[in-house]
């Protein structure tokens, strides 16, 4: 047999590198030599660490690992049945992409994701429809003030300032509470995976100031509306 060894493999038997190189050794019945060792790679799930690991073929093994450049997969597929066939008849011929095998590694991280990106994009929807309905009935529910600031000389920017004040205060607050409940989510998930990237604040830094600018122009649109429109009309009535 020939034995391929990742690092963590030689340092459990007690070699570097270096001196694992054509030793001799034993897995079970099978004796061998060590042909090479290569650096430790992932052959699991993210969530385990890595262990030692040995690769060898069987000496009269009943699969064949094949290493394709990329390009004409049918082709190549097609050839690599008919040799099959021609070699092994009694036994039919099934494949696999190793990229696909390791991608079921994460089935459940995937459609998690999927799942998080409807709600998600729910929850977003559902925060615009309210907050542009919410800022249209402040507006309306001011609408006689805004005309009495009008008349008064107010400006359209000071029309505005005045009604955004109470929304960016409360968006600042609802900020406030979502960033520490999300770093704590996000750090909690990312607890089961041995290796793990670390949180980028700024991601935080940049969802902040969307969502300020989007409620900005959420109340700044019914705002101008509100502005714009003739004071005569909104204070005839008094």
């Amino acid at each position: 047999y020939h034995f391929i060894l990742n690092e963590s493999a030689a340092r459990e038997l007690g070699w570097t590198p270096q001196e694992a190189v054509n030793k001799k050794m034993y897995m079970g019945p099978r004796a061998g030599t060590v042909k090479a060792v290569v650096k430790d790679f992932h052959f699991e799930s993210l969530h385990n660490p890595i262990k030692p690991f040995v690769l060898f073929t069987e000496l009269r093994g009943r699969e064949l690992l094949v290493k394709l450049n990329g390009q004409h997969f049918q082709r190549t597929i097609s050839f690599l049945e008919s040799k099959w066939k021609s070699l092994v008849p009694g036994r039919p011929f099934e494949y696999r992409f190793m990229d696909e095998d390791y991608n079921k590694l994460y089935n459940a991280e995937i459609r998690l994701g999927k799942i998080m990106d409807v709600f998600a994009a729910i929850a977003i929807l559902l925060a615009c429809l309210g907050l542009f309905g919410l800022s249209s009935y402040a507006a309306q529910q001011r609408i006689k003030e805004i005309g009495i600031r009008k008349v008064l000389g107010a400006s359209v920017s000071n029309i505005i300032v005045a009604l955004s004040k109470d929304f960016i205060r409360l968006t600042v607050i609802a900020i406030a509470i979502a960033l520490p409940v999300a770093g704590w989510a996000t750090a909690k998930w990312l607890q089961d995976f041995s290796y793990r990237t670390d949180i980028n604040w700024s991601i935080y830094v940049i969802a902040s100031i969307v969502t300020t600018l989007f409620t900005l122009a959420a109340v700044s649109f019914q705002a101008i509306r509100a502005a714009v429109a003739n004071p005569v009309k909104s204070l005839r009535t008094e």
